[in-house]
């Protein structure tokens, strides 16, 4: 048989979630089919008024004890069909159950009532040590009659009333009840009890009322219809009902006064499930307040420690009642009201009772003691916290003052310091003058040396000849070969005697020879022109010249075959550079976009100092290339915006003073306060005590023009009267007869301002002087900067080839090339590259001083303010030798010293700067400090930022495998992993600021005990 398609309005009585409701739409019609057959089999077929009318028989005050003895038989297994048919069944019948016509959770609310009655009776008389006998019918009817009867029997009529008309009225009513109660009868539990029972169903309970209840009492019937009213709260629309009903939530909490512990921890853990609903926690304290008054307690919450106290034994209910304490109070989130409702359990003695129960066996417990403990609020603690903390600021407070006077004192020391760095910079650069002097001076001196001693050794051989040639001579003579003959001017000639000597062309009648022309070799001749033959000028012994020149040096070495000698030298000057082999790498690595330098920029740089091939073959180029093996990366293309020319237009000079001149002028000379005639006397003496610098250089802005001086002439002439003029006009009229006016104004304004000059130039200077000193003399630089080459080189040595050095701007470029998975940068990689292989250069930047202050400094303006400063002092000498002022000369003796001194820290800079800039490669034309020093101030700031980058990605690494541990570990161990859920949660717990609050909705309450309540506390 096809089974019919059910409409949607089946799905909807199913009461399934959102999520359940939409699989189950999702299957076909036969599982669907199966699935209404099998919610029918577990739906109860009773409808909801067969309960209410069964209900309704047990509380019929009309019937028989034997009839109601046999009705009441069935009343636990009523109620547990009611409770599994408000659990199971769809919220249609539940609708049904709670509806107008129905009213099933006023019967259930007073059904419950009537079953608390007889156990609140015989559970406060076991308590109050009393024989409570229902046979002694007199005395409960003459308590019903003195509660009648009695005094306050218009009062209490009034509270029926009440309590008939509006249900509205319950809180009024137990109110009043209770000044009725407060009465100075002195009324005993009983009385009490009695009393509440009137006020609740209008009549006194006789004592045939007290009888069936005892009956009800030996049952689970209070247990059970706990349970009923929690199916129905289950649901959005019963506990909105519950919420609202004048009774519900009270009958619930005074349904703690109950001798099975199982029922008083069902109580416990409804009433803290209703507390993590929004709006219930409010009801529930009222719920307590009420439980207060008809109990009779002293304190809220004191039955309920009491229970906690003598029920040690039961940890269920332990856990329940620990666990409903710690929702009352740590639910809350006005701070005030959780501190007192924390010292209202403290006064019954919960502090202490914890303090023993804290070693308890029991894990649940233990969790919900450590709980409560983790979240109080320590009172004192925090007045003493809060002292701590204002004792504290005031220290922080005391020492950020002596941290601003140590910070002033700090740039005191490190102005000194630059100041002293300079002077030993300029003193170094005095000593390398000196060196070079006297290196000079030494190869001077060197030749010198080599050149008497060859000149020494030429006349030694010399020497040496003449002798040997005398020597020879004499043997000739002795052996008649030749006769010396001595002429009349004094020269010995030679006669050769007779076919004697080897020379061919002279007779026995020729003149003799000089013997200053005969050689040493038989017949040579030695005289001015050289050396002769024995055959004279034209046979073979020749004259040679005596400045003949040397012969010219032979042939350089070809060069060798290709493939040779990879490492050919090149010769360049006085320096070598090796040519370098190209790597071969196993990935396409990017290209690195540096600026390099050519191979003839190299000579006295600091590249010419390292060696980046020696790097390569320390470090691990294969996880290099795993690294960074992309496509290279677009250059940074660094635009600069076009300057605009501001142009000033100059103001318009008229032939008059101009009234808005005229104002100016008046303005200036009222800040100076002084006549005329005493600021023209004080410019024509140079008198600064009397001219403040500011007023002279206002004052430089009303120089007299052409035309105001002519017109002032013009005045003159005609010799009118000068009281005629203004204040205004009549001082420029004044100060245009000065002398040399300009000339003199220019010169106090430079005197004026010299020394703030000189204070302002000099540490500009010495910050140059420093970092140049510092970037030049820093080895760890020159490494590291080794180490970028080296990796340069083997990214672009396959498609570029190998460079000996590189334009310092290419550091910012460092940044741009990034590793495969885009994560890494070339400089996050120098920085692991250092940590694992070069600690040493970790902290290289401290050797690099003062960078960041000469990268502000414009050299060419602190040059040019120098010479500014000399032409001024030239001006000075110039009228102080014309004229005598002793102001002047004054001024000469005191500041020539500084002048020169600035000049020389001037000139000592410049050259700082130009060695530095040169030995890196760059050019001190193209690259001011501004430039240069920036440079360095970038690279130190990204490096640092990468050593950082590179902390916190090892810290999310570990925190990462760690994680991956605990997993691996929490499913080979599962005790373990609730253990360490347990901690994770506390530890959750104490770092929350926020309650978790639970909104109204259809399975609240059941997802909060089942799952809220039995793990662990949320709070």
């Amino acid at each position: 048989m096809q089974p019919k398609v059910y409409p949607i309005p089946c799905i909807n009585s199913m009461n399934l979630p959102p999520d359940k409701a939409r699989l189950l739409r999702q299957y076909d019609n036969d599982k669907k089919w199966d699935l209404i057959c099998d919610q029918e089999r577990f739906q109860v077929k009773n409808p909801p008024h067969t309960y209410i009318s069964k209900l309704r028989g047990y509380l019929d005050p009309g019937v028989t004890r034997k009839k109601f003895r046999r009705r009441v038989q069935d009343s636990t297994k009523v109620l547990r069909e009611l409770e599994i048919s408000l659990r199971t069944n769809h919220i249609g019948w539940v609708r049904e159950f709670l509806n107008d016509e129905n009213r099933g959770l006023d019967i259930l609310v007073e059904y419950l009532s009537f079953a608390q009655c007889a156990v609140m009776l015989n559970f406060e008389g076991l308590e109050m040590g009393e024989e409570i006998s229902l046979d002694k019918s007199k005395s409960w009817n003459r308590s019903i009659e003195d509660l009648h009867q009695g005094s306050t029997q218009p009062f209490c009529n009034t509270l029926v009333r009440s309590a008939r008309q509006s249900k509205t009225h319950y809180e009024h009513t137990m109110k009043m009840g209770s000044d009725c109660l407060d009465q100075p009868r002195r009324m005993k539990w009983n009385d009490t009890l009695l009393l509440w029972l009137l006020l609740f169903y209008g009549t006194a309970p006789n004592s045939k009322t007290i009888k069936n209840s005892r009956l009800v009492s030996q049952k689970d019937d209070v247990h059970v219809c706990i349970m009923c009213l929690r199916a129905i709260m289950n649901y959005q629309y019963g506990f909105n009902l519950v919420m609202s009903h004048a009774h519900a939530v009270n009958e619930i909490a005074l349904s703690l006064n109950n001798r099975n512990s199982r029922t008083k921890a069902l109580v416990l853990e409804l009433l803290a499930a209703v507390c993590l609903v929004r709006g219930g926690h409010e009801i529930i304290l009222s719920a307590f307040d009420n439980f207060k008054e008809v109990c009779k307690e002293k304190h809220r919450f004191e039955k309920l420690m009491d229970y906690f106290r003598v029920e040690d034994g039961n940890i269920d209910f332990m856990v329940a009642c620990m666990q409903f304490i710690n929702i009352m109070v740590h639910s809350v989130e006005d701070m005030n009201f959780r501190v007192h409702l924390q010292y209202e359990f403290t006064k019954l003695g919960l502090d202490d009772y914890l303090e023993k129960s804290k070693y308890t066996e029991s894990d649940k417990l233990s969790v919900q003691i450590q709980a409560y403990l983790d979240n109080v609020f320590d009172v004192g603690g925090l007045l003493e916290d809060a002292e701590t903390k204002n004792v504290a600021l005031e220290k922080v407070e005391e020492l950020e003052e002596h941290l601003s006077h140590v910070t002033e004192k700090l740039l005191d020391v490190e102005n000194e310091t630059i100041m002293k760095v300079a002077d030993l910079e300029k003193q170094l650069l005095q000593k390398d003058k000196d060196l070079h002097v006297i290196r000079e001076t030494y190869e001077s001196t060197n030749t010198q040396v080599h050149t008497l001693r060859r000149m020494i050794k030429e006349k030694d051989a010399a020497f040496q000849r003449s002798f040997n040639m005398e020597k020879r001579l004499l043997e000739m003579e002795q052996q008649g070969t030749i006769r010396l003959r001595k002429q009349p001017d004094g020269d010995i000639a030679i006669e050769p005697l007779g076919g004697g000597g080897g020379g061919g062309g002279g007779g026995g009648g020729d003149p003799g020879v000089p013997l200053g022309d005969f050689g040493q070799n038989g017949g040579f001749s030695v005289g001015p022109g050289g050396v002769t033959g024995p055959g004279g000028p034209g046979g073979p012994g020749t004259s040679l010249p005596r400045n003949t020149p040397c012969p010219p040096p032979p042939p350089p070495m070809a060069p060798p075959l290709p493939g040779t000698a990879p490492n050919f030298i090149l010769n360049m000057g006085l320096s070598a550079i090796r040519i370098k082999k190209p790597i071969k790498t196993k990935f396409r690595l990017p290209i690195f976009n540096w600026t390099a330098l050519k191979p003839n920029q190299i000579n006295g740089t600091v590249f010419s100092e390292i060696d980046d091939e020696r790097v390569l073959e320390e470090l691990d180029v294969e996880k290099f290339e795993e690294l960074f093996k992309t496509k290279a990366q677009g250059p940074v293309v660094d635009l600069s915006g076009p300057k605009t020319k501001v142009s000033h237009k100059a103001i318009n000079k008229v032939s008059l003073l101009d009234t808005n001149r005229s104002k100016n002028l008046a303005i200036t000379l009222r800040k100076a306060n002084k006549s005329t005639e005493e600021i023209c006397k004080a410019i024509q003496t140079f008198d600064l005590q009397a001219l403040p610098v500011d007023f002279v250089e206002c004052l430089m802005r009303f120089l007299p023009t052409e035309a105001e001086g002519k017109m002032m002439r013009q005045y003159e002439r005609e010799r009118r009267p000068l009281d005629a003029l203004t204040d205004e006009d009549r001082f420029m009229l004044f100060f245009s007869k000065i002398e040399r006016l300009t000339q003199r104004m220019n010169i106090i304004t430079f005197v004026g301002n010299f020394s703030e000059n000189v204070n302002m130039l000099t540490p500009q200077l010495n910050a140059i002087i420093a970092a140049s000193a510092s970037v030049k003399s820093s080895p760890k630089l020159k490494r590291m900067l080794e180490i970028i080459l080296a990796l340069g080189n083997y990214m672009n040595s396959s498609k570029r080839g190998s460079v000996y050095g590189f334009k310092l701007q290419s550091l910012d470029l460092l940044l741009d090339t990034k590793s495969t998975d885009r994560k890494m940068t070339l400089l996050h990689y120098i920085a692991v590259v250092v940590k694992e292989k070069y600690p040493e250069l970790a902290n290289f930047f401290n050797e690099l001083h003062f960078v960041d202050k000469a990268a502000a400094v414009s050299l060419e303006n602190v040059l040019l303010d120098v010479r500014e400063l000399g032409k001024g002092m030239d001006l000075i000498r110039k009228e102080s030798s014309l004229h005598d002022h002793s102001v002047l000369k004054g001024f000469l003796q005191t500041s020539d010293t500084q002048l020169d001194k600035l000049q020389k820290d001037a000139k000592t800079a410049e050259e700082a700067f130009n060695n530095v800039v040169n030995y890196f490669g760059e050019s001190s034309k193209t690259t001011p400090p501004s430039v240069f020093f920036p440079v360095f101030v970038r690279f130190i700031r990204a490096y640092k930022d990468a050593v950082e980058d590179n902390e916190q990605r090892k810290k999310q690494e570990k925190a990462m495998r760690e994680k991956l541990l605990a997993q691996e570990a929490k499913q080979h161990d599962p005790k373990r992993q609730q253990q360490q859920e347990l901690i994770s949660e506390l530890r959750k717990r104490q770092a929350k600021d926020h309650r978790p609050v639970y909104e109204g909705k259809d399975g609240t309450i059941e997802d909060i005990i089942t799952g809220g309540l039995d793990m662990q506390p949320r709070w």
